[in-house]
C-alpha cells in the first residue's frame, strides 16, 4: 500500500486556511500516516468500519486539538485506507 496523503479542497477553505494549506496538508498527512502504521500494527481482524473509525480517531489524536476539531475528511477516501490495511493484513 502506498502511503496515504491528505489533500485539502481549496473550495472549502477560508482565507486563513488557504494561506496555511501546505503546512496543514503536511500535518494532516503525517498524522494519518502515523495512525495508519499504528492501526496496521495492531490490526486483529476487525471489520472495515471499525478500522476506518480507528484510523479517524488515531489521526485526530495526533493533531493539535483545534486542528483535530476541524478535521472532517472525506470518509469514503478515509475508508479506502482502512480497506488497504485490512487487505494488507492477509499478506
Amino acid at each position: 500500500m502506498s502511503e496515504p496523503h491528505v489533500t485539502l479542497d481549496p473550495r472549502g477553505l477560508d482565507a486563513v486556511q488557504e494561506k496555511l494549506r501546505g503546512p496543514l496538508e503536511d500535518q494532516l498527512t503525517s498524522a494519518l500516516q502515523a495512525a495508519t502504521e499504528r492501526v496496521r500494527a495492531s490490526y486483529a481482524g476487525e471489520p472495515i468500519e471499525q478500522v476506518c473509525q480507528r484510523l479517524l480517531d488515531e489521526t485526530r489524536a495526533g493533531l493539535h486539538p483545534d486542528i483535530a476539531a476541524g478535521f472532517n475528511p472525506d470518509m469514503d477516501e478515509f475508508c479506502r485506507v482502512a480497506v488497504a490495511v485490512v487487505r494488507g493484513a492477509g499478506t
